[in-house]
């Protein structure tokens, strides 16, 4: 049992799959479903590591902010403030610096303002643009699936296996909370449940892996798109799973080019 658990196939794929399936499904009257993800998540940080702060690394700190955003996120379930985006995606931007710091200030100046920069900015991106879709759950099961795997999978090729799983891990749950949308023919509740945690963890990983691995920041371009691309305008009396099915082509679509773009600057994975 324990060499099935110590398997990275089931630590970042079956494990978080399998919880946030049951997750969705045993929360779904609570309409709470959307924390399936973070459920996942958590499960694979479980498994491939420990929920310890100290010392306060920045993988560490992507586990405690993600699980901080999930808490937060379920206080704001009936809040549609229209500025509630905006401040999301800047207090978004400022964990990102915070979860980078130690790196950052490693650069020279000019180049820590850069790359803080640019990392602030790609978090509140993927924030602000998940959350334009936490009252769409095919749309966002959709983007939540290829982002997380395309983040987990250009991790893995930048040679990182610890920030791969994180990202494989939210790909997999996404992939089970879209699974049952589509087997029960019901539009599951997601809500910030789902689309806030996931957005962060996955923007903080992606710049994780750029900032201490081999993973190219061009490459967080096209994973960017991934929110966009599940925006696509689709014929209103079209069925949940060809909805799903066309949504997550899309997306995929940019979250395959991220892994390319990485394969061909950094090759095989090491391992």
């Amino acid at each position: 049992m324990q060499e099935l658990l110590n398997n990275p196939a089931v630590q970042g794929g079956l494990a978080p799959f399998v919880i946030a399936l049951i997750v969705a499904e045993l929360l779904l009257r609570l309409r709470l479903s959307g924390l399936a993800v973070v459920a996942g998540f958590a499960v694979t940080v479980f498994l491939v590591s420990d929920f310890s702060i100290e010392p306060l690394t920045s993988s560490r700190k992507i586990v405690l902010l993600g699980l901080l955003s999930a808490l937060l996120a379920l206080t704001l379930t009936r809040f549609n403030w229209r500025p509630l985006r905006w401040i999301l995606a800047i207090a978004g931007s400022i964990a990102t610096v915070w979860m980078a710091l130690r790196i950052l200030q490693q650069q020279e100046m000019t180049q820590m303002v850069i790359w803080g920069g640019g990392c602030a900015l790609y978090v509140g991106w993927l924030i602000y643009w998940m959350d334009t879709l936490h009252e769409s759950p095919v749309r966002a099961g959709s983007a939540g699936m290829a982002l997380g795997l395309g983040t987990g999978g250009a991790a893995l090729f930048g040679a990182s296996a610890l920030l791969g799983q994180f990202g494989l891990a939210l790909g997999a749950a996404a992939s089970a909370y879209l699974l049952l949308l589509v087997l029960s023919n019901t539009r599951l509740p997601c809500g910030r449940n789902f689309t806030l945690p996931l957005s962060l963890i996955a923007g903080m990983t992606g710049c994780l892996a750029v900032l201490s691995a081999q993973l190219p920041w061009y490459a967080l371009a096209l994973l960017a798109v991934i929110p966009l691309a599940a925006k696509i305008s689709l014929p209103e009396k079209m069925g949940l799973w060809m909805q799903a099915l066309l949504l997550t082509m899309a997306a995929l679509t940019c979250a395959a080019g991220a892994i390319y773009l990485t394969w061909f600057v950094a090759g095989a994975p090491p391992f």
